[in-house]
């Protein structure tokens, strides 16, 4: 569909378009960084792209390979690979912001912009796992007291690469099966994601907003987390070895936040015919 927009827009402009309450009011529409200041400023970049050729799936592109390049970060030794890391979940999430900005000016929105979006966001936290436990891998082999530890740990990260993308994926399952069983879209409001406290598993839940965990496991956190377990091995002096840790935690953790996530998706009225 063509829509008629000005070719030198103004902010004002693009914020009515690109950045509508119904939009923002969205509960899952934006990560904490977003909300904080990264929404704040990605219509500035809106209003450079939307002046060029560049598509919102283009954008997309962009978008991954940001979050590729986090993996690829991850493996330069020492500190300063996970502080690039930390810049590259930033830039992603810049892009992330201003693809669908680009696709509601031009009225572009797709199936096809919505997949390339998910398979970002999905490979790219596959990806650190990965590229996490070579890292350790990689240290702890070098140290021959602990090289008997590496391959363990290499495996272990390739399984919660797994246990990410499961936990993730989970959601996506809900609104699957809702439309193969014919059932609406769910809106994106807390009360359609509502899980009734009068059942365990939604006092379990409601105790989980105070301690949430779940939320660590995402890009941004998770290259926060490496940073800092980066520089705690720095000053033990022993490389790998807070990371070792941090992947022997996440693992049983994430076992036990996709068995909350599964339970708490049978229990609630989203898979209620």
């Amino acid at each position: 569909m063509t829509v008629d927009r000005p070719k030198n827009p103004t902010l004002d402009q693009l914020r009515a378009v690109c950045q509508p309450p119904e939009v923002k009011a969205r509960k899952n529409a934006e990560h904490w960084t977003a909300e904080l200041y990264l929404r704040h400023i990605s219509i500035y970049l809106t209003a450079v792209l939307v002046r060029t050729r560049i598509t919102a799936n283009g954008v997309t592109g962009l978008m991954i390979l940001a979050g590729w390049c986090m993996s690829l970060a991850l493996l330069i030794p020492g500190i300063w690979g996970p502080v690039l890391a930390v810049v590259l979940s930033q830039v992603q999430l810049y892009f992330d912001c201003s693809d669908g900005e680009v696709a509601r000016w031009r009225a572009s929105q797709s199936p096809r912009g919505i997949f390339i979006d998910m398979v970002g966001h999905h490979t790219t936290e596959a990806l650190i796992p990965i590229a996490l436990g070579y890292r350790v891998f990689k240290e702890l082999s070098v140290d021959g007291a602990m090289s008997a530890q590496a391959w363990p740990v290499l495996f272990m990260g390739a399984c919660l690469s797994v246990l990410l993308v499961l936990n993730r994926s989970q959601s996506l399952m809900v609104h699957a099966a809702r439309g193969m069983a014919g059932l609406p879209k769910l809106p994106d409001t807390a009360a359609a994601r509502a899980v009734s406290t009068a059942t365990a598993i939604g006092r379990l839940r409601a105790m989980a907003r105070f301690l949430p965990f779940h939320r660590l496991l995402h890009a941004v956190e998770l290259s926060l987390l490496i940073l800092l377990c980066s520089i705690i091995s720095a000053i033990a002096g022993t490389p790998g070895l807070a990371e070792k840790w941090m992947i022997w935690i996440l693992l049983p953790a994430c076992v036990l936040v996709n068995i909350g996530h599964f339970l708490s998706n049978m229990v609630s009225s989203r898979l209620k015919a």
